[in-house]
């Protein structure tokens, strides 16, 4: 403080620099700093001459917060990754550096706006053609103008959003001065309201500068505006004009081009050496074509004839009149939902819950964290509740299930290609939940149980048990009156990356018809956490997945792009083609795994030549008009106080009296946090978590004193120099209540299949065998 002071300049354009106070820590305390705003960035170095080489810090504006503590000083802040607590010399001239970063911020977040929307609606003007150019330079400068007349308008809200604030403080220290008797405190009064006039007056002078900036831009551009966007109205009628008649000429060589292969096809059935000069051909028309188009895929879909699949005689279609009965039957015969028992619908239905208690808005403390991992092994920190979401894994696990009438309609399609599609389908619905679910479900319990009994309501019973801790193992089985059963035994491994954490299911779902016998089977993607860290959470799913049908042979390869900042596709996309045992694609399937799936049938496909940039053959399927086969369904109101469920999800945790005493809907830390308490049910989660690893070491203890060779007695005393409780071992004789473990016939895998005696035994009422886990 006693090194002389350096004048603050005045805000010259966008950038503001000057030395101010900045908090370093308990011993150094406030230390002097030079700080530069610039471009919505707050930088800072500890002399001006490390401004070419060395930057302390940098902040920005865009996203920050600007609070004020005091007279003099200031905190910014961007939501807990950086946090700046500031000091000026005096009130002035804290005054003008908060009247500085308001504006700062103001214009940061518009030109983060509008960078965020300019990439969709000014990119094609990038690269017009040449008769284009001139258009396109105005257009450039109209939008350049515009926008900075826009800035000049939001800096005048601004500065009249700060004038009344600095108006009405002045007022209340004239109001003070009024009523104060002439005693000591005059002459503080009358220096406070001195500060606050000039402060008043530094505003004043923005505001009038900004005016008049504006009225000089407004007048320059005006009559040059009316010309430019009248080139712009005659330019685009110009350009409507010629696609029209583009359009006419693309379908004249289109009809003529089907003329011609038509032709030349019925020609190559006479001539034994035509066909290969004429596919040649026809191969080279279609690389010519497509090889121009920009980030091509492995396959390229264009649409078909509409009368293309009625010629079904037609050499050039390749389709039997098997074929062409299928697709018929998929566009004309919509599959209704179970009319087998129209009586149940007379019985009145269970009327489910449509609301659960708002999410409370606590603060994670992570020093009440750091703190109870004082003396204690990393594997035994207890995770606090606020990363979780009121339900378990089993539950979660349940909600594949949201869509289980994609499965109601694969049972009753014909066609076991019809079928894979609405099997593929669902496969792809059970991520649909997850896009704004950032919350860890609990671990469940080993031994804990899970049932969904949609029995009346959808024709489906549905039973999930935690059959193993370490590795965490889930089964899960469910059967359908509506004829399918489903099957999946999933493990999670995960890797954290640094910025992101990876999770990946491990296993295999199985989904078996009775109708056709058709069993199917296919596995998860990885599920991707962004901004562990910092930032604020969000979730992406990549890999590929491939469903096959074991009894056809039919399968159906998915590809779930991950997430790009550059990519031109629509985020979250998934595409997939179902072919027979041969290889040959009769289906398309596009769409998002967050909102909907279509599926198209392929009329013709023909493989691309090599394209020149990526060096790979494309794939391009002529095909029909394509169809919705899922679609999401809409969050329930307020979804986003209640985690982000959806309708099913908000009825998983709802009580009911006779389910088994090891389900999840009587597990207490879980119904405690789904109530809003979660200090006790951080208390309750740490005590069954205490109480699971004594009866692991019991059961390990009495396993061990089964065995008889000296080289296992070995291995557990070993064992033993290690927290047993943590470590997966193979002397844990857990067996699973509802589940037998053995070799899966169609993968080979060890898994566990249900067992049978779930509900008959729910029925009897007699659950005196199972186990205290809660």
């Amino acid at each position: 403080m006693s090194e002389p002071k350096t004048p603050t300049p005045t805000p010259a354009g966008d950038t503001y620099k000057g030395w101010v106070f900045k908090w370093t820590n308990y011993i150094k305390g406030y230390q002097r700093r030079w700080f530069v705003l610039s471009n919505g960035l707050l930088s800072y170095y500890r002399t001006q001459a490390e401004m070419g080489h060395t930057c302390r810090g940098t902040i920005n504006l865009a996203t920050a917060t600007i609070t004020v503590d005091d007279a003099c000083n200031f905190v910014i802040s961007n939501g807990g990754a950086q946090t700046y607590h500031l000091k000026a010399s005096c009130e002035v001239e804290r005054q003008r550096w908060i009247t500085a970063l308001e504006l700062a911020k103001a214009k940061a977040a518009r030109m983060q706006a509008e960078s965020d929307d300019s990439g969709d609606d000014f990119s094609p003007s990038s690269t017009p053609a040449a008769p284009g150019q001139g258009g396109a330079s105005q257009n450039s400068e109209v939008q350049s103008a515009l926008r900075t007349l826009g800035s000049k308008v939001e800096d005048l809200s601004t500065c009249n959003d700060l004038i009344s604030k600095h108006g009405s403080a002045l007022q209340r220290s004239l109001s003070e001065l009024d009523s104060l008797r002439l005693t000591g405190e005059a002459g503080d009064k009358i220096r406070q309201v001195t500060e606050r006039a000039t402060l008043f007056r530094i505003t004043s002078n923005a505001m009038i500068n900004a005016c008049r900036d504006f009225l000089t831009l407004a007048q320059a551009h005006s009559k040059r505006w009316q010309k430019a966007f009248q080139a712009e109205r005659d330019q685009r009628v110009r350009l409507e004009e010629t696609l029209e008649q583009l359009a006419k000429q693309h379908n004249h060589l289109e009809r003529a081009f089907r003329g011609a292969a038509q032709s030349n096809a019925t020609a190559d059935n006479k001539s034994a050496a035509g066909p290969g000069k004429g596919e040649a051909s026809d191969e080279d028309d279609d690389n010519e074509f497509f090889d121009a188009m920009e980030e091509a895929p492995e396959f390229i879909t264009v649409p078909a004839d509409p009368q293309f699949h009625k010629r079904s005689s037609s050499n050039i279609s390749g389709f039997n009149s098997e074929m062409c009965a299928d697709d018929q039957s998929l566009n004309e015969e919509p599959l209704a939902m179970n009319p087998e028992s129209p009586s149940q619908e007379l019985v009145p239905l269970k009327q489910r819950r449509t609301r659960i208690p708002d999410k409370p808005n606590y603060s994670l403390n992570l020093w009440s964290i750091m703190k109870n991992c004082i003396g204690k092994e990393l594997s035994k920190i207890p995770m606090p509740v606020n990363f979780n979401e009121p339900i378990s894994m089993l539950q979660r696990l349940s909600e594949d299930l949201e869509y289980h009438e994609l499965l109601d309609k694969a049972s009753k399609c014909q066609s076991s290609l019809e079928q894979m599609c609405y099997v593929a389908a669902f496969s792809v619905s059970s991520y649909s939940t997850t896009v704004h679910r950032t919350g860890k479900p609990f671990n469940p319990l080993l031994g804990e149980t899970y049932e969904l009994d949609r029995r009346r309501e959808s024709g489906y019973r549905s039973l999930c048990e935690q059959v193993s801790h370490h590795p965490p193992a889930a089964a899960h089985h469910v059967i359908s009156d509506r004829g399918w059963t489903l099957r999946q035994e999933i493990t999670v491994a995960s890797k954290f990356r640094g910025k992101y954490l990876s999770i990946m299911p491990l296993g295999t779902i199985h989904a078996i018809f009775e109708k056709g016998n058709n069993h199917y089977t296919w596995k998860k993607v990885t599920t991707t956490v962004h901004n562990i860290i910092v930032g604020k959470l969000w979730i992406d799913q990549s890999g590929e997945i491939d469903v096959v049908n074991h009894t056809t042979g039919d399968r159906c390869h998915l590809k779930f792009a991950p997430y790009s900042y550059f990519s031109r596709d629509v985020a979250r996309k998934v595409t997939g083609v179902v072919m027979d045992k041969d290889g040959k694609a009769h289906y398309v399937l596009s769409g998002t795994w967050d909102e909907k799936m279509e599926f198209s049938r392929v009329m013709q496909s023909s493989r691309g030549g090599e394209n020149g940039t990526e060096g790979k053959q494309k794939t391009v399927y002529q095909t029909l008009k394509a169809r919705e086969v899922w679609r999401r369904n809409p969050l329930p109101e307020g979804a986003e106080t209640m985690y982000y469920f959806t309708a099913l999800a908000l009825t998983l945790n709802e009580l009911e009296d006779a389910v088994a005493p090891t389900d999840s809907r009587r597990r207490p830390d879980q119904r405690l946090m789904e109530d809003g308490r979660w200090e006790e049910a951080n208390a309750e989660k740490q005590r069954l978590e205490e109480k699971q690893r004594s009866a692991r070491r019991e059961r390990e203890r009495e396993a061990a004193s089964q065995r008889t060779s000296s080289q296992s007695e070995e291995a557990v005393e070993e064992d033993s120099l290690t927290d047993p409780s943590l470590k997966s071992t193979p002397h844990d004789n857990h067996q699973a209540l509802w589940f037998d473990r053995c070799e899966d016939r169609i993968t080979g895998e060890q898994i566990h299949i249900y067992k049978g005696g779930y509900w008959e035994t729910k029925d009897r009422g007699s659950w005196e065998d199972l186990p205290d886990i809660f």
